[in-house]
């Protein structure tokens, strides 16, 4: 795979023969990786298409044109992933969306729920959501998925649990370190036998905050047919504890 990877959005023609980079992309081509006429590179649009071209010629400082070899339609992974996660403080929930882009997840919903520190108005919230957006770029960009997440504006656990691509997730869980949570590969199991030992094509993974969900934001979720699995004996942290979920529901999907 050519080192040189380049996003567009809005998506080009498939057919088309030559593609003019915007300014944000030809700077982090030639300033930032140095790309060179001549060079390898692939744009992608993050839904699945991909173009290998080379970088023809730069026109003036702000402008690189690429001249198209050919197109691929590369296919979604088996299993849908999708993660809602309580929003932790800090940065944690940037570096869990480019984990999660890097491990192939579908949709990433940060999460406003009880125990969550963080408090954004509409504005603030906006300009999260803009920056973990350019996160799952940067992050597709460096492990070569052509798919980038969709990422939700931080809501409610409610709106989360109401979401119709997650209401239809064949397989819905959740993180919890309770008595009478499951091991993933028991819940699996169960799954396989109960549809003629196939992988779900859809999972939902539902983890908390720092300090977890409250045992009602457990509750509303059970009620919704929300599965409570372990992830182990140790207390994770809630970046771990996403990574760790939707690596082990990959691995568990694609065997």
């Amino acid at each position: 795979m050519p080192d040189f990877r380049v996003h567009l959005h809005p998506a080009p023609a498939r057919d088309a023969r030559e593609l003019v980079l915007p300014p944000d992309e030809t700077h982090h081509l030639v300033n930032v990786n140095r790309a060179r006429p001549g060079d390898p590179v692939v744009a992608f649009d993050g839904a699945g298409t991909e173009w290998t071209c080379t970088l023809d010629r730069l026109e003036g400082k702000k402008s690189a044109v690429l001249r198209v070899l050919s197109t691929a339609a590369r296919p979604p992974l088996p299993c849908a992933l999708m993660l809602g996660q309580g929003l932790p403080k800090g940065g944690t929930m940037d570096d869990i969306v480019r984990q999660a882009t890097e491990l192939g997840a579908a949709l990433i919903a940060p999460l406003l729920t009880t125990r969550s520190e963080v408090r954004l108005d509409t504005d603030r919230a906006d300009k999260k959501t803009d920056k973990w957006r350019v996160a799952a770029i940067e992050a597709a960009k460096q492990c070569g998925n052509p798919w980038v997440p969709a990422i939700a504006a931080p809501a409610s656990l409610a709106a989360f649990l109401a979401t119709p691509a997650v209401c239809e997730a064949e397989l819905k869980l959740v993180a919890s370190l309770h008595p009478g949570a499951r091991s993933l590969r028991a819940t699996l199991a169960d799954f396989r036998a109960a549809h003629a030992g196939r992988a779900p094509r859809s999972a939902a993974w539902l983890v908390g905050p720092e300090g977890d969900l409250t045992p009602e934001e457990v509750a509303a979720a059970l009620a919704e047919g929300w599965v409570p699995v372990t992830l182990g004996p140790l207390v994770l942290r809630c970046d771990t504890a996403a990574t760790a979920a939707l690596a082990a529901l990959r691995f568990e999907t694609e065997a």
